[in-house]
């Protein structure tokens, strides 16, 4: 049953090309952690040799009775692929190249086959051409494409290539990648098959040089059951590996300070800067050195690199009053071995260091005259660790393989200042319309560090994978075992360990359960700290079957069972899901039979666990004990380190209790705090698509994408109970709008002696009239996310002379919640934002969400001036994100969060007196659009040694334009008085910049 080309010059052309593979664009893969594999039909009983002559590897199988043929598990890189007869060559080898987690289809048509005539190739070149084995959507990404496009050294920018994929908020922490409209906190990285994400509050990830990369893919939807625990995307990567050949060589990479251009400084409406970073720049020196090669010609590799860094960041605080000069120069190591115990059996181990410290010295300064005075303290940042992983794969039979994986992934968060100890926060927060000038408005303590932090994050993983042939179905099943513990010690600096913020309110309000003083002058003491050593287990089990029903059409069909289980600091379970089921269902119709146009589709479901945060913050001893006084001025104090002045808020008469609503500082009874019967949060996917090629070298195809998001699991105060009305057990860990199950108080004694059934979608949140009587309950409303889109692209692949790479994403992300984290009102402790802490945050906010991006188009190429000249851009242009104007409090009660609603009138009167005016959400319009591009020259010296340099500017026309703008119109705590600031820009496009590359192979 062979398939042909029409044209045998273009099957003749493709097969020259080595298979036309290694494309930058997205197309539906079989899922392989970090393997690729070969599959086709030829005549039954025929042996099919696959050869890798750069390392020796050879495997043979032998196609079965109906013709197919399989080999699984291979390692990536070029091979020759080889039929035989009785023993006996049949026609002339074949060069192929395996990519990550692609499947190469080979179809041989003839058992008297003599030249490549008679051999068809379809599968992994790009993503219309096509991959009939599979039904995921991803991006492949090699070393080489890189060389020769304008990508900077980092897996966001190479990420950011994929259809559908955008910049996050910075503010949030990590690496700020939002995947088909999720948060920046749902989504995996692995690398060599070894999860490194940040598990803590899941926005990071342990990271390498990006010349100890070999390929990335970037999964953007669709993945199969091999994967979980991401309701956003998937970042696969594998290293680089020694084979017979003894390669070494140095690679630097320059940015230096004079290749930049001036950010530009932000001034309000007024007139007055309130950001200042035209002083902000960096210089950034890399050099590595590698080398690789056989310890045993044919059997034993190694590959290992060093890299010497230097990374020196200067900037001033938004006053332009403080000066920070930054040093981080700690060395990269890293390394991998490949043991091919025989053909069949193999063992690779690597292990790297990405160990860094950032030293900061912290200086006054004087922005008008650029004068930058005495030291006044130096900070200390500690990040990252070291990593290893080993893994084993074997092939049993032609028909059987499996592959196991042992490793660990560690991250350091530590930071810390010399006046940590002295000096505490202090923030003025008053405005320019309550008489405090910009100049004092911000820190005015004297140190600069956030919070004191010593914290290790460790993660050990294990899984198998298997791989069984059976007749026309592929069956594939495993498991897999996280063990992720989270030590932890965090704190405010400065005695007593407070910080301080100074804030005006309306005269005779309420505040705190107090009054306001008749000055408006008030400042809130806040003790937030948190210690000790806490554990998740996150496990699963998965099957799938892999039918080829026909010749032409293959179904998808898998499941996934997934385990996650939150331990206390005493490794008691305390927030425990099982038995969450994730079907997947996928089909693949090769519509022509020839390889080069397919529909195909895929339904699935998708789990996201509970970050470690939860855990730290509510399973520990967490504090966070706020107090308000009245302010009575600042006292003038010196501190003894530095010499700094720094001003202490004195503090008059104590305005209502103590706050402790959100940790006493003692581990409570988590029944009470805890949800018994909790559900996970999970994502619903659908995904239909047509590729198609129109060449050898030419495809194009149509994706179209839904996702429901399902859930959430977050922060709920709960004030009230069926059973005993006003007095709940106070914040619980739960899912909104459902039946929340707690240890409570049954028969309204004031002790909690059993279970009870809280109903939250109409119930939990008691309701009091102005004179603070109690007069019923209110319940919420269910969390909502929904994302939508139609993905188009068009694709050129590589001939040695041009590329091109085009892609245009129509998306609408709408529904009342981002995800875990919040990046419209930074909340970003994953799990713990303020959007559910009370009915009223949520209420009537259903909208376009933060990372909705209506217009995407991503434009990418390559071109060869000369045989050693290559010239190459990268054009991104997307829409902005919709703004709101965020008020606090609401109309229905006298709490002062996050709302959709503004308080225009008799702001200062009781509840029921205030004027509100409804603030939808994404009702103030749009950030403008962003336009970004990127240009570089890559030329290869003609002398007998490999010599590349590369030039790269990024950003080439300066593009300075607001990624994000403050949406707090009335913040917390400030119900009627409007922020000065609202709609202004709070983090914009990079300045323009460049990068000289040089690498140098011997």
């Amino acid at each position: 049953m062979s398939k042909h080309y029409k044209n045998p010059r273009k099957r003749a052309l493709c097969m020259a090309m080595g298979l036309c593979l290694a494309s930058l664009t997205a197309m539906p893969v079989m899922a392989q952690n970090t393997t690729g594999s070969v599959v086709g039909r030829t005549e039954p009983g025929t042996q099919v040799t696959i050869t890798n002559p750069q390392t020796g590897y050879t495997r043979t199988v032998t196609a079965d009775a109906n013709g197919n043929y399989r080999l699984a598990l291979l390692p990536t890189g070029n091979y020759s692929l080889q039929t035989s007869k009785d023993g006996a060559p049949v026609g002339n080898a074949v060069p192929i190249t395996v990519t990550l987690g692609n499947a190469t289809t080979v179809n041989i048509g003839s058992a008297d086959a003599k030249d490549l005539e008679t051999v068809v190739v379809t599968g992994s070149r790009v993503i219309n051409a096509v991959d009939v084995t599979s039904t995921e959507s991803a991006t492949n990404v090699t070393r080489e494409e890189i060389a020769r496009l304008p990508v900077d050294q980092n897996v966001t920018s190479v990420a950011l290539l994929a259809p559908g994929v955008v910049q996050g908020k910075s503010s949030l922490g990590g690496q700020g990648l939002s995947f088909g409209g999720s948060s920046v906190a749902e989504n995996t990285v692995y690398i060599n098959g070894l999860n490194v994400t940040d598990f803590y509050n899941r926005v990071g990830f342990s990271s390498v040089p990006f010349a100890f990369f070999q390929e990335f893919q970037v999964k953007t939807g669709g993945y199969s059951v091999e994967f979980g625990r991401s309701t956003g995307g998937v970042i696969n990567a594998i290293t680089q590996s020694g084979s017979n050949e003894f390669r070494s060589g140095l690679g630097l990479t320059f940015e230096p300070r004079a290749w930049q251009s001036s950010a530009r400084n932000r001034y309000d409406g007024n007139g007055q800067r309130y950001i200042t970073s035209s002083e902000d720049d960096y210089s950034r020196t890399k050099l590595n050195a590698y080398a690789s090669g056989p310890l045993i010609r044919d059997r034993l590799f190694f590959f290992a690199m060093y890299e010497v860094r230097d990374y020196r960041p200067n900037s001033t605080n938004d006053a332009g009053s403080i000066f920070y000069s930054g040093q981080a120069n700690d060395p990269f190591w890293g390394g991998k071995l490949d043991w091919q115990i025989t053909d069949r059996h193999s063992l690779s181990f690597f292990g790297f260091s990405d160990k860094n410290k950032t030293v900061t010295d912290v200086y006054d300064y004087d922005f008008d005259t650029s004068r930058v005075e005495g030291q006044t303290n130096q900070t200390v940042e500690d990040s990252g660790g070291k990593n290893w992983a080993v893994t084993y794969i074997g092939s049993f039979t032609d028909n059987f393989s499996m592959k196991a994986l042992y490793g660990e992934n560690d991250r350091e968060r530590s930071a810390s200042s010399a006046n940590d100890i002295e000096c505490n926060r202090v923030f003025e927060n008053r405005t320019s319309s309550n008489g405090i000038p910009s100049n004092l408005r911000g820190d005015r303590g004297c140190t600069t560090a956030t919070q004191v932090v010593t914290a290790t994050d460790t993660r050990k993983a294990a899984r198998l994978d298997f791989e069984w042939s059976i007749g026309s179905h592929l069956f594939r099943f495993g498991a897999d075992r996280e063990e992720n513990t989270s030590v932890q010690e965090r704190y405010y600096p400065g005695p007593r360990r407070l910080r301080y913020d100074v804030y005006y309110r309306t005269p005779g309000s309420s505040l705190n359960g107090g009054t306001v003083p008749a000055s408006g002058l008030v400042v809130r003491t806040r003790q937030n700290e948190v210690e000790g050593s806490f554990k998740t287990i996150n496990s699963a089990l998965y099957l799938e079957d892999n039918w080829s029903i026909t010749d032409n059409l293959l179904l998808n069909i898998g499941i996934r069972k997934e385990a996650f289980d939150n331990q206390d600091s005493d490794g008691r379970s305390y927030i425990k899901i099982d038995d969450m089921y994730a079907p997947r269902f996928g089909f693949s119709w090769d519509m022509k039979g020839d390889g080069t146009t397919k529909v195909f589709g895929n339904l699935g479901r998708y789990f996201l666990p509970v970050a470690n945060v939860i855990n730290i913050k509510q399973a520990g001893a967490f504090l966070d004990e706020r107090r308000w006084y009245e302010f009575l001025g600042y006292q003038d104090l010196v501190s003894a380190s530095y010499g700094q002045p720094y001003a202490l808020p004195i503090l008059g008469g104590q305005i209502g209790g103590v706050d402790n609503s959100q940790g006493d500082g003692t581990v409570g009874d988590l029944r009470s705090e805890v949800d018994r019967d909790m559900d996970s949060v999970y994502q619903d996917e659908l995904i239909l698509g047509l590729q198609s090629m129109i060449s050898e070298k030419w495809s194009w195809g149509v994706t179209g994408t839904y996702r429901k998001l399902h859930n959430a699991i977050d922060d709920m105060e709960i004030t009230a109970t069926p059973q005993c009305g006003d007095g709940g057990p106070g914040f619980v860990m739960a899912n909104p709008g459902k039946v929340v199950t707690v240890f409570g108080d049954t028969n309204c004694d004031g002790v909690n002696d059993g279970w009870i059934d809280i109903d939250t979608s109409k119930e939990g949140w008691a309701l009091y009239d102005d004179d603070g009587n109690y007069i019923g309950q209110r319940g919420w409303g269910k969390p909502e996310r929904t994302y939508k889109a139609l993905e188009l692209q068009i694709d050129r692949a590589w001939d040695g002379k041009w590329a091109l790479n085009a892609s245009y994403t129509l998306s609408y992300s709408e529904g009342n919640a981002e995800g875990p984290v919040n990046s419209d009102t930074d909340f970003a402790d994953s799990g713990r934002t303020e959007s559910f802490d009370n009915p009223w945050v949520n209420y009537r906010s259903y909208g376009y969400l933060a990372n909705d991006r209506r217009h995407q188009f991503k434009f990418r190429g390559s071109y060869a001036i000369t045989e050693n000249l290559t010239a190459a851009a990268a054009l991104n242009i997307h829409s902005g994100g919709p703004i709101t104007a965020f008020g606090a409090g609401n109309p229905f009660d006298a709490t002062d969060f996050h709302s959709q609603y503004i308080c225009v009138e008799r702001c200062g009167d009781a509840p029921s007196q205030r004027v509100y005016e409804y603030s939808p959400r994404g009702g103030r319009g749009r950030t403008p659009w962003i336009y970004g591009l990127d240009l570089s020259l890559a030329y290869k010296v003609p002398i007998p040694t490999d010599l590349t340099v590369k030039l790269a500017v990024y950003n080439v026309l300066n593009q300075q334009r607001v990624l994000t703008v403050d949406q707090d119109l009335q913040p917390q705590d400030s119900i009627g008085t409007n922020n000065p600031l609202f709609g202004y820009g709070e983090s914009f496009q990079s300045p323009r910049y460049a990068q000289l590359v040089v690498n140098w192979n011997f």
